[in-house]
């Protein structure tokens, strides 16, 4: 039974597509920017915040009943909606804050041996990286970086750079779903496939999925699957999923184990007893993914089938654009672009890259100081590739990337005065 913040969304999401601007009202931004940053960390909707209120207040109504009784419910109700929008059963969802903690969580939990690798490709998030060679400095496991330096041209040749750095040793594969830096959707279904009959474990970080691309994870039979849903899903901040595959969730186990955890219950698997309490915490934002996919589902006629070609039809609308007003060549095909895409754009120049930066590139500083554009520009650490990323959610119109590359050609114009 759907709750009546879950019904109240939906009111609202009809209402506002009559707005002059579709959908504005419903996302708490700034009237000001010009926000195109969707996927960095999501924004989360005005009646799912409204929801998270009301599910906080009845905590502190009475917290005994409410972390010894309700809690667990709720979450399972939440389980179960995720699970419908991603393929699997909700009795296989484990939560977390995010996919950082989760990935940290499968790393710490696997046995490793001294010279046991894990291979991850250079687009790989550097959470996932930083965590690899932490475990490589305690444990003597070495990480193998494949290149995949963009530009891209079809999945074959991103399976065949993957798969040709499987060795002997390779015991784990960390593959994004939709690579961060730049904005592809990985082949996961043929790279499953070709690294588990290697005889390779292989984790999906799926932080950019649920929420922007369909998702079947059953068919998918991946060992693991980690996720973000305050990006695409839009929950509140501190919501995480990791999916283990029922084969293996005897082996994970979360790095905290609660009071709970030697408590006899045989009718719950002690995977859920696990992962369901680390202790006193605050878990409305995974109790409100119900509420958020309820209220996504309910922005389009067409739920989320249509919001997924809807946002992706506007992204690679976007970027074509842009890439014609700076006279850049696309990195990837249209076909591998989900609700993100990228411009690839030249490095910073030399008298700007000791400058200390609020966002972390001086272009994105003064698109925000001079323009009140929000995107991300960064330099991938491994690569050393420059990417202006863009995000395009049901609030965003195509006049504000238009916007947008006629800020940037300004200031790479600027930029090249510096070099």
């Amino acid at each position: 039974m759907e709750t009546t913040q879950a019904v109240r969304a939906r009111t609202i999401a009809h209402r506002v597509q009559q707005s002059p601007v579709p959908h504005r009202s419903c996302w708490p931004l700034d009237p000001d920017l010009t926000f195109l940053n969707h996927g960095s960390y999501g924004v989360c909707p005005r009646p799912i915040l409204e929801a998270q209120r009301h599910y906080r207040a009845r905590m502190e109504r009475d917290p005994v009943s409410w972390f010894m009784r309700d809690q667990e419910a709720l979450l399972d109700g939440a389980r179960e909606a995720l699970g419908g929008l991603i393929g699997c059963r909700g009795e296989d969802i484990g939560w977390t804050p995010n996919a950082t903690v989760a990935i940290a969580t499968v790393l710490h939990a696997m046995e490793w041996r001294q010279g046991d690798e894990i291979l991850v490709c250079d687009q790989e998030y550097m959470s996932a990286i930083n965590e690899g060679r932490r475990l490589g400095d305690r444990r003597g496991v070495r990480l193998v970086i494949a290149p995949l330096t963009t530009p891209v041209h079809d999945e074959d040749e991103i399976v065949e750079r993957i798969v040709s750095r499987v060795s002997g040793r390779t015991r784990l594969a960390i593959i994004s779903h939709i690579t961060s830096p730049s904005a592809i959707v990985m082949p996961v279904q043929r790279l499953t496939r070709e690294l588990r009959a290697r005889g390779v474990d292989v984790l999906i970080d799926g932080a950019h999925g649920p929420g922007q691309i369909d998702i079947d994870l059953t068919r998918l039979d991946a060992t693991y699957y980690v996720a973000t849903l305050h990006k695409w899903v839009c929950a509140p901040k501190g919501a995480g999923m990791l999916w283990v595959n029922p084969d293996r969730q005897g082996e994970i186990r979360p790095m905290a184990l609660s009071s709970r955890a030697h408590e006899d219950r045989p009718w719950r698997s002690r995977f859920l007893r696990d992962f369901d309490y680390h202790g006193t915490d605050d878990h409305t934002p995974q109790i409100c993914v119900k509420d958020a996919i309820s209220f996504m589902a309910g922005l389009l006629p067409g739920a989320f089938d249509e919001l997924y070609r809807s946002n992706h039809d506007l992204v690679v609308r976007a970027r074509d654009l842009i890439c014609d007003q700076l006279q850049i060549a696309p990195v990837v095909p249209a076909s591998m672009v989900p609700m993100i895409a990228t411009i690839q754009i030249p490095p910073v120049p030399g008298a700007l890259a000791a400058q200390r930066t609020v966002f972390g590139d001086p272009m994105q500083d003064r698109l925000v100081a001079h323009h009140k554009i929000q995107v991300p520009i960064w330099t991938n650490a491994l690569t050393q590739q420059r990417y202006c990323r863009i995000s395009a959610q049901v609030y965003n119109t195509l006049d504000q990337y238009e916007r947008l590359g006629e800020a940037m050609r300004e200031e790479l114009a600027r930029e090249s005065c510096k070099t």
